[in-house]
Parts: C-alpha cells; structure tokens; sequence
C-alpha cells in the first residue's frame, strides 16, 4: 500500500489505474483462486475516478489517508445495493446502507472492489461452500487460505489488494492471516464498530485488517475505527499507526503453548513449534525479557464460548431471510445456539468480568502473550467436504485451539509471520495483548518486521492460468474456465 500511497502522491499512478489493476487481477484469478463473492466494477471505477478528481483539485488529502486505494471487504458488512451473503447459499435481501466500517473507509477515501468469500456464517476455519466452491490458499493450490476470512485474505496474499477488512470470532482473521503469511489485526472489541448490528455474536466478533505489513494494517485499522449510534462497545480512540515506528520495549513477553480445553485433543505441529521458538529468540535478540507461562485457561471458558457463539447463529439466520438452504451442520449449530440462548447465554456472559480477571493474571508476569496462532499448518482445501458436525468440530480444534479466548475476552492480539513449513506452507504466531493494548503489539509486530521483511516474500501466481479439470470441488458443478458473473457485473 506505501507504494500505492506513493505512485498517488507522486502523479505516477492514479487511483483509476490502482483500481483497473485490480480489477483485471480479479478476473484473471477469481476461476482458480476464487477470492470474491461479488465485485463492485462500475461503482469501483467511478469512485478511483471521483477519487483522482479530488486530488487534482489540490484539496488537502491529509484527512484522506486512503484516497484512491482499493480495498476489499467481507461478505458478511453490508454494502449499499448488494446482498450480504455471509457465505449462504441462496437469495438473500440487498442491503439498503453500507454498514458503518465501509462507511468509514469511504470516508477516508478508500475504493471498496468487492465482497470476498467466507464460509457460510463464518462458523469454520476454512472459506469453501455450495454457493461458491473453494477459496485455495494463494500459497498452494492444493491447500485452503483458512477462514473464516479466507476470501479477504486469499485477495491480499495474492496482491489483489492492498488490504481487506476480515472478522475474528474465534480467530477468522489471524488464522487465514497466519496460513497466507499476513498481518492479521483482531483489534478491541468495538474498536471498528459492527452497526447495523450493536454487536456480533454476542460479543465474540469483531471486525479487523489483513495486510501484507504492519503500517499497512495500521493505516487501514485507523481508517476502519469508530462506532455508530446503538453501538455496545465503546473502546477509547487511539491512533495505532503513530506506534509503527515507536520503540516497544523493554517488554516482557511470555511464550505459551497452552491450548485451553476444547473436548477435542490438539497437538502442536513440531514445525510452527520451532517457528514460535524462534520468534522467541529474536524478541530476547531485540532486548525484550522472555519467559515460558501460560494463562489460565479453564473449562467453564468453553463452554461459556459455545454458548455465546452458537446463539449468534440463528440471529443470522433470520437476518438473512428464508431463501437461503442451509448447511446442515449450520442447521445443528442453530439448534445448539437457539438451546443455549434459552438456558444458558445470560449466565455465560456473567462470566465475563471473571474471566478477564482470571486470565489477565498473566499480564502481572508479562506486557506481551506470544502463542501459535495454528496448531497445524493449512489443511488441505477440499479436507472438510462432506464432514459431519462432530468430524467438522474435531477436525477445526486440531487445527486451531487457540485463538478463541481472546474473542471471549474482547481484547486484541496480531498475528505476524513467522516462517514456512519444510512443505512451503507459511506459518504464523499470535502476539496477545491486555484490553485496549493495540499500540503496544502493533509496535511490537513493526519491530520484528523490521528485523524479517515479511513483505519481500510473495508467492508464485500458480492463479493466472485456468484450473485443472476436476479441481473444482463442488457437489454438481464443473469446473468454470472463464469469469463468472460476479466479476464482469454489480453483483453475483
């Protein structure tokens, strides 16, 4: 995005060209990789138009920190004109009003392309689905990006985008950001508000940003902050990206490889082991005093989780209306969530004060939790299709134990890049903060990108040539050599 930022100021570029680049990378992509639900063209490029008639005015642009830049959104924020799908499969009513996250980043100048694909109500770490087919990891053909915001981050691996707003309800933005070799921010709960809605999930979803750097994430995150009327969560303001280049330290930073208790055994590959170990090592090399501790996690935290999402699921459900057919491990989950609501969501909440002490303890040894943001690599990208709800549940929590407290707690955590798998599978790290600490861990996060340059290893573009035949793994449908509709019009 700096380079964007620059070829704009400097007259190299315009935002029109920012924009007809992304597009056509878009199309050229989306039959192989299959980043995007529904790409915005005409709208696109008459708002990169708008956008370079603002700066040839000579207008001041410094309250315009995203003027010209093409961002993606998920699929589950409303976009004014055009469905909000949330991964269902079906009609779904078009929204009358962009949610109040587009709205801020249009107001910061930003150009929305399109809605990328999560899967259906982003209940699983992976983004693959009826209505859509499989999003592939920008990384490997064979291999998902994650989820649930695998769309938003499948798009800004491959250079679709400069960034994109994602949601983390139990790790859907670090996770895709840790298995596409990301910056994922899943910032305080209310820091970007969720309006319409007043919350999401009862609390556990919260918007964030995926990009390739940490200043990118900050810039898109400022731009993305602030609440609506109605909002339930009101976090104080703070400009993170002014912390990008401030020194974090000295810092205390305890390394945990706990995974809290999810009836599901989990076990930590030996690789992101020895990746965590090394972003250990160089936290030490920077000056930062490391121990080995862990939070306490207990059961009732779990079950006081399953109750808060799972009673999100049905909200979703009647928001979306009754033209959409259903998943059936959704259809269990909902039954699950709508059981829960009655009996046991007011008291899992309660919890909530407890909890945050009970936890926050650690904060009393360490500034900083480092953890694994995976226990696994990426999986393989058809490996959830036509699972059962247990086989799913089992299969989900081998990969990924640990990311869901903090969605539970409400506080933010990054995940940052720390490597590759032997196989060239990126591996990632979460850095796990105290309520309102983003400035702390973006500072963090700048200082070992500043030691590792992320960002100066890209992927090979495997997408730009059609798909083998029988790649696409949709029951009943056949692999689509061209652009689909969602790309050459308004909505799919």
């Amino acid at each position: 995005m700096g380079n964007q930022l620059f070829q704009l100021a400097s007259g190299s570029a315009t935002s029109v060209d920012l924009v007809r680049r992304s597009l056509a990378a878009i199309e050229v992509s989306q039959p192989t990789l299959n980043a995007f639900r529904v790409v915005l063209a005409e709208q696109a490029l008459a708002d990169a138009a708008a956008a370079d008639r603002t700066r040839a005015a000579g207008t001041d642009v410094s309250r315009l920190p995203l003027l010209g830049i093409p961002i993606a959104v998920k699929d589950d924020v409303d976009v004014a004109g055009v469905p909000t799908r949330f991964g269902a499969d079906g009609e779904v009513r078009v929204a009358e009003a962009d949610s109040e996250v587009v709205r801020r980043l249009r107001a910061a100048g930003a150009v929305i392309v399109g809605k990328t694909n999560t899967c259906e109500l982003g209940q699983w770490p992976f983004t693959s689905g009826p209505a859509f087919g499989h999003t592939r990891n920008p990384w490997s053909r064979e291999h998902t990006p994650g989820g649930s915001s695998g769309g938003s981050a499948a798009a800004v691996a491959a250079g679709l985008v400069a960034a994109a707003i994602g949601s983390d309800g139990a790790g859907s933005v670090r996770i895709p950001a840790a298995w596409t070799h990301l910056v994922g921010i899943k910032p305080q709960r209310g820091r970007i508000s969720t309006s319409p809605l007043r919350e999401a999930f009862n609390g556990i979803t919260v918007n964030g940003v995926l990009a390739r750097t940490v200043s990118d994430a900050a810039l898109v995150l400022d731009a993305a902050s602030g609440n609506a009327p109605g909002d339930l969560h009101t976090p104080p303001a703070v400009t993170v990206s002014d912390y990008v280049s401030r020194a974090p330290g000295p810092l205390r930073v305890a390394v945990s490889t706990k995974f809290p208790f999810t009836g599901f055994r989990a076990r930590l590959h030996p690789e992101i082991r020895a990746a965590l170990e090394g972003v250990a090592d160089q936290l030490s090399q920077l000056g930062h005093s490391v121990i080995h501790a862990d939070p306490d996690y207990n059961l009732r935290m779990s079950w006081n989780f399953l109750a808060r999402s799972t009673s999100g699921i049905p909200e979703w459900m009647d928001r979306l209306g009754p033209g959409v057919t259903w998943d059936k491990r959704t259809q269990a989950n909902a039954r699950m969530g709508w059981l829960l609501s009655q009996n046991t969501l007011r008291k899992a909440r309660a919890h909530e004060a407890t909890t945050q002490q009970r936890i926050g303890w650690i904060f009393n040894l360490a500034d900083v939790v480092l953890a694994p943001t995976t226990a696994m690599p990426p999986p393989r990208v058809d490996a959830f299709d036509e699972l059962g709800g247990m086989a799913t549940d089992r299969m989900m929590i081998q990969a990924c134990p640990v990311t869901w407290p903090w969605n539970l707690l409400g506080w933010p955590s990054i995940n940052v890049p720390a490597g590759f798998t032997s196989d060239g599978l990126p591996i990632g790290v979460q850095l796990m903060g105290p309520a309102n600490s983003e400035p702390l861990l973006v500072s963090l996060a700048a200082a070992l990108e500043a030691i590792n340059g992320w960002a100066t290893r890209q992927p090979d573009t495997w997408w730009v040539s059609p798909p083998p035949t029988g790649t696409d793994p949709r029951p009943g449908f056949t692999p689509n050599l061209t652009a689909p509709d969602s790309v050459t019009g308004q909505v799919a």
